[in-house]
């Protein structure tokens, strides 16, 4: 380890096969075109987030700016990483906030107050693996529990993503014209277009959705789809502050949401997995930091009205086609997205997006986060042979589909807490006194 507390960042050029590390630089200007680069690559699922929990996107972008350069600091600058709004939120937040999927949450207040307890727990949890490492954590939640709890997530969330589509044949046609306008992206796209394809797709399916309902008022009406209403973009400032809200604590809000600390830990985990493997840096000195920083990052978000954070997927992958992960980039990127934050025109523009379109990505998406968890157990070459594993990953996945709610005393556990404790109880209780066995053969 560096004596200085940041690097003391080499310059170095970049050729066709080379490796810029952590602890290097590409010179000023390219550094900060790569900043800009992983702004893009954060962006459409950062500003997704809050718009399905009904938050400011605004203010999304800006706390994702400030806990990036919050997590640089607390990592010393040596893990490269950017974090941005979490998907693990939306299935507790939608519980407690009773939000209905349109508009600004109006009960922003109780999911504001568990997010900040969450990033308690889970800066605790930080600070226990400082001192202790994180073998405990891998045997607590081995690949099939995270792998279920992760698909769980995801299958939680499907009635919420079909909801704008009961009762309105419009709305229901232009979110499967979303849905076929993001797999084509996929299939299709190219280099950028397909690394981005939620981005790229919502922009496509908005084009031609207000071609559609603006141009051709197809299915427009009082019980159809809205034509896209651009006044409020025209209206908007350039720069401004956003709309920042406060937290209120409820016991039974927290219940539901802390326990998303725990999906963090194993997400933040496998990101730092993925990062080490690619950089050949040891990031095991940094492991308790990161999930201290992030879980720092999500108690100063939610205190003004922001998401949970954790570190970004997409970011990694920009990372591993470039080859480029200078630290300083991450910076850079930062300060882009605080600068982005306080535009309100900007997020007028997001605000227009039209609810079906909203609608088929987040079909797409809450798919993507549940098939991500089987890829968690193909990925680790999880034993379903083993009855052990196939009786947590059944059980926790139609525990977590289902939505069952458990009273304990005074908390209320909604399906994906049940879920996340459920499978490491029951993962726990079938693995005493099997360590020198292969498992619960039939």
């Amino acid at each position: 380890m560096s004596e200085h507390y940041f690097p003391s960042y080499t310059v170095k050029a970049q050729t066709h096969d080379s490796i810029i590390a952590p602890d290097e630089r590409l010179a000023m200007g390219q550094t900060a075109l790569m900043g800009l680069q992983h702004v893009v690559a954060m962006f459409g699922a950062t500003v997704l987030a809050p718009l399905l929990m009904g938050f400011d996107p605004n203010v999304a972008i800006l706390m994702s700016g400030i806990g990036t350069l919050l997590f640089y600091v607390m990592t010393h600058g040596r893990v490269p990483s950017y974090l941005g709004s979490s998907f693990a939120f939306i299935g507790g937040v939608i519980a407690v906030s009773g939000y209905a999927g349109s508009g600004a949450n109006a009960n922003i207040g109780v999911a504001l107050g568990a997010i900040i307890v969450c990033g308690l727990v889970y800066f605790l949890i930080g600070l226990l693996v400082q001192f202790v490492g994180t073998n405990w954590i891998e045997t607590l939640m081995p690949p099939v529990v995270t792998g279920a709890v992760v698909a769980v997530i995801g299958l939680n969330l499907a009635g919420v993503a079909v909801l704008g589509a009961k009762g309105n044949n419009a709305n229901a046609w232009y979110m499967l014209m979303t849905v076929l306008v993001i797999a084509l992206t996929a299939v299709m796209g190219t280099g950028l277009m397909r690394r981005l394809l939620i981005l790229v797709g919502v922009i496509l399916a908005t084009i031609l959705y207000a071609v559609l309902t603006n141009g051709l008022g197809w299915g427009v009406g009082e019980t159809g789809a809205a034509a896209v209403d651009f006044t409020k973009v025209a209206n908007a400032a350039w720069f401004g502050l956003p709309h920042f809200a406060s937290p209120t604590f409820t016991m039974s809000a927290i219940s539901v949401i802390a326990p998303v600390a725990l999906i963090l830990v194993a997400e933040n985990l496998g990101h730092l997995r993925a990062v080490q493997g690619m950089t050949g840096h040891d990031m095991n000195p940094y492991m308790g930091r990161a999930f201290m920083a992030d879980g720092l990052a999500t108690m100063v978000s939610g205190s003004v009205g922001g998401t949970g954070v954790t570190t970004y997927a997409e970011n990694i992958g920009v990372m591993a086609v470039t080859k480029i992960y200078s630290t300083l980039v991450f910076v850079f990127a930062a300060v882009f997205a605080i600068v982005l934050g306080f535009s309100p025109k900007m997020g007028a523009l997001i605000q227009t997006i039209p609810g079906p379109v909203l609608g088929g990505v987040s079909i797409v998406v809450f798919g993507l986060i549940a098939v991500s968890g089987a890829k968690i157990w193909v990925d680790n070459k999880v034993d379903f042979s083993q009855s052990r594993n196939l009786i947590v990953a059944a059980v926790t996945l139609i525990v977590g589909a289902g939505d069952l709610t458990v009273q304990l005393g005074g908390f209320t556990l909604n399906g994906i807490g049940v879920a996340t404790f459920g499978a490491m109880a029951l993962y726990a209780l079938l693995n005493m006194g099997s360590a020198s066995k292969q498992g619960f053969k039939k």
